[in-house]
């Protein structure tokens, strides 16, 4: 599959996009292997940015109340339960991108004791951090050998903002835009309801409001970047699982994570996203996993949607100037 980058050319898309003071390029990088699923990110967006409740409305067997990005949920943290694989060992708990030693493990590192030894919240164990992959909840059941016969995979998802972004090429209005940041924008107020971008966007991130019929998504806090602040998920997650950064940074940081994990036993991590060579040109929000993207509700190999739309608009052009070619032929034809 030929990358975005062959497709379209590289691209440094704030001033590709006309911004010609631009700075470096933001983004997000989010560490699935502490996130602790404590939701912080979802309720700071949402107070934020003012978006409507959402996440009511029980899903069945499930932790996972908010269920999917929407344009009521602009991050959205999946909880997925599944086996524990043989032999995992948990990642060490990183709450800095330096980390904390390796438990050697299933048991997550403990909070430090008091002066007079009095158990850490949580217990003494460690349960205190139960989103860690292979820590064992209470009630549920143990292996053989003591430890969680199961792990969570928790990932707080976002709008990628990507590189060649599909959605920007679809906007009849331009209601859709490229930041100096190099993030995309959805201005509400300017959105006609097409939903030409919903059906553009190869994550499925935009959503149409209910009553509204507008798109919505994450805008990586655009009022607070020009403003010099932190978007507010990153600002409010406890585990540094969200970090924002110039994205060249972020990439670094990301790939020394990899490598770290990788020395310390937990072999399946991996990064998601971060390739600027992939089909669309790399993501402005990108992802360390510990399982394959499927697993997450990731495509595994996004493309740009809008990719063909040049040979499309040819092929198009092309057969009318055949048919104009064929009218006038015809006419000339039954007049001599």
């Amino acid at each position: 599959m030929p990358d975005a980058n062959s497709l379209y050319g590289p691209l440094d898309p704030a001033p590709d996009a006309g911004w010609a003071d631009a700075g470096p390029r933001m983004g997000f990088f989010t560490d699935t292997s502490v996130c602790i699923g404590c939701k912080a990110c979802e309720v700071a967006c949402k107070e934020w940015n003012a978006v409507p409740d959402s996440g009511f409305d029980l899903l069945g067997m499930s932790y996972d109340n908010t269920g999917a990005l929407t344009a009521n949920s602009w991050r959205h943290v999946a909880f997925i339960e599944q086996p524990r694989p043989a032999g995992h060992r948990t990642p060490p708990f990183a709450g800095s991108p330096t980390g904390a030693p390796a438990t050697g493990d299933d048991t997550p590192p403990s909070a430090p004791t008091s002066g007079n030894d009095t158990p850490p919240p949580g217990g003494a164990n460690g349960s205190q951090f139960l989103g860690m992959p292979g820590s064992q909840p209470p009630g549920r059941g143990t292996g053989a050998d003591g430890r969680a016969d199961f792990r969570w995979l928790m990932m707080s998802d976002v709008c990628k903002h990507c590189t060649h972004a599909a959605c920007l090429d679809v906007c009849p209005t331009g209601a859709l835009f490229r930041t100096e940041f190099g993030t995309v924008v959805v201005q509400e107020d300017i959105c006609n309801g097409c939903g030409y971008c919903i059906s553009a966007c190869p994550y499925g991130v935009i959503d149409q409001r209910k009553g509204d019929g507008r798109a919505w998504k994450c805008t990586l806090c655009y009022d607070r970047l020009g403003a010099g602040q932190t978007p507010a998920c990153a600002q409010a997650c406890p585990t540094e699982s969200i970090q924002y950064g110039p994205l060249d940074e972020l990439r670094e940081r990301a790939a020394q994570r990899v490598a770290t994990l990788h020395e310390r036993g937990v072999p399946e991590a991996r990064l998601y996203g971060h390739d600027p060579t992939d089909g669309v040109g790399g993501d402005g929000a990108f992802f360390l996993l510990l399982d394959e993207p499927e697993v997450y509700g990731l495509p595994p190999d996004p493309v740009v949607t809008t990719r063909d739309l040049p040979k499309m608009y040819k092929r198009a052009g092309l057969a009318a100037l055949a048919m104009v070619a064929a009218a006038v032929a015809a006419f000339v034809g039954g007049s001599s």
